[in-house]
């Protein structure tokens, strides 16, 4: 039995991918190890977001390829999908572009063939070296890649990929470069998905994608995404319906509405923002004014009870003057949020925005990011406050150790982590606790 190792990169939609192929390496036969010297197969999901991502891709490739230099190592996702195939380095035996993750058993068994035929020397033989590439113009591809899963990583919370792609085009971004343009996974496909996760004992579900507002717009150039929550809600054993990131366009007050009269969902929203500057989001190109946001807020808190709003924040972008950061910083601090991820601009060759002017020194983006980083430290504190003396329910999800104490972990619908004491086994059960004291409360 050839054991095989992955090692995934990324976001929430490489997970997903990750497990979908571990997944498919397990029904094929093989037997899937830890990541580490043995392997006989190591596959790594790589991303590309930055050139920072693009740098561990390439030593997670070698690392590979170092831990066993007879192993074969097969390179997907991102990473290579934006290199086109091209200048592959000599470390790698396979290429999986975006699209072709689910060929992967039939392209190893393919690779197996011809190493075997070299070895023997017969005149058939084709040379394996240089790597064999499974690559496509991803730009023109229509078709969503099927892929799926019925035991994911996480025992108690499963992230349902349901779209890829994307068609913004933001000026700092590579992503609709490495999966293309918009493409959605069918309706009936999903709820297959997650009837077969409920069967497996899976209470919460996550709907993510690459630009999950964009859910069925290659349907019918119509989004699809409140008609798809509703089929997963009608799901018998779901008990909670958590979404990934949201673009603020898709927030009105049908889409509130008609998310709060749905018990499942999870009031969690991850509202992408990037900057609270206008000027900022412009030459971002994110196709909405701080106002706006400032609606879609407004709507959200309209229709749900103290809602938790998360978002990210890049700091740093091209042409941000002191002022825009002030604007940036002052607008965070105006919504509220539960919590800011914040990111340094971290210039990405391919894009727009790498080659704009006025490229800002890395000594003020450290600057400006840790006055963001301070004012996220108090607002979390903040909204956590509101929840000591509530009574809420608690998906346990894993045992811990506590300033020494045993107890046991899980989140909130706000996905606040809080820990339980408690001598059963509560694990993916859910709870009802009350927070008494802060110390509850996990950071």
């Amino acid at each position: 039995m050839k054991k095989a190792a992955l090692h995934n990169l990324g976001c929430k939609v490489n997970a997903y991918e990750t497990e979908a192929m571990q997944e498919m390496l397990e029904n094929a036969g093989y037997e899937v190890v830890p990541f580490r010297e043995g392997a006989d197969i190591y596959i790594i999901n790589t991303c590309t977001v930055t050139n920072i991502a693009d740098r561990k891709s390439r030593q997670m490739l070698h690392r590979a390829r170092k831990m066993n230099p007879d192993a074969v190592v097969v390179a997907a996702g991102c990473y290579v999908q934006a290199q086109d195939g091209k200048e592959v380095d000599p470390c790698i035996d396979i290429v999986l572009g975006n699209n072709h993750k689910k060929d992967l058993i039939k392209i190893l068994e393919e690779y197996d063939l011809k190493r075997k035929a070299e070895k023997a020397g017969t005149d058939c033989a084709e040379k394996a070296y240089p790597a064999v590439a499974e690559i496509e113009d991803i730009s023109q591809t229509h078709e969503y890649e099927k892929l799926h899963l019925t035991k994911p990583g996480d025992h108690t919370r499963a992230y349902i990929k349901v779209q890829d792609g994307c068609n913004q085009f933001c000026t700092y971004c590579i992503i609709p470069y490495a999966r293309g343009r918009v493409r959605s996974r069918e309706q009936t496909d999903v709820v297959s998905e997650v009837k077969s996760l409920a069967a497996n004992g899976y209470k919460e579900i996550v709907l993510t994608g690459i630009h999950l507002s964009s859910y069925g717009i290659d349907f019918d150039g119509e989004r699809h995404l409140l008609d798809l929550i509703r089929a997963v809600h009608e799901i018998e054993d779901i008990v909670r319906i958590r979404l990934g990131s949201l673009e603020p366009g898709i927030i009105t007050e049908d889409f509130a509405s008609e998310l709060s009269r749905l018990p499942k969902i999870c009031p969690h929203f991850h509202l992408s923002l990037q900057s609270g500057s206008d000027a900022t989001l412009k030459r971002m190109n994110r196709r909405y004014t701080s106002a706006e946001y400032y609606e879609k807020c407004c709507i959200l808190r309209k229709y749900f009870n103290d809602p938790a709003l998360t978002t990210d924040v890049i700091v740093g972008f091209p042409g941000e003057t002191e002022e825009e950061f002030r604007q940036s910083l002052a607008f965070v601090d105006k919504i509220d949020f539960y919590e800011t991820h914040i990111f340094k601009y971290s210039k990405r060759e391919g894009t727009k925005a790498a080659r704009m002017d006025g490229q800002i020194d890395e000594q003020v983006k450290t600057a400006r990011s840790a006055e963001m980083i301070e004012l996220d430290r108090r607002k979390r504190k903040a909204y956590e406050q509101k929840f000591i003396g509530k009574t809420v329910d608690v998906l346990v999800e894993e045992d811990a150790l506590i300033n020494g104490e045993k107890v046991q972990t899980g989140h909130t619908k706000e996905y606040i982590k809080i820990a339980v004491k408690s001598s059963e086994n509560l694990k993916n059960c859910i709870v009802k606790v009350q927070i008494e004291n802060d110390s509850q409360i996990i950071r």
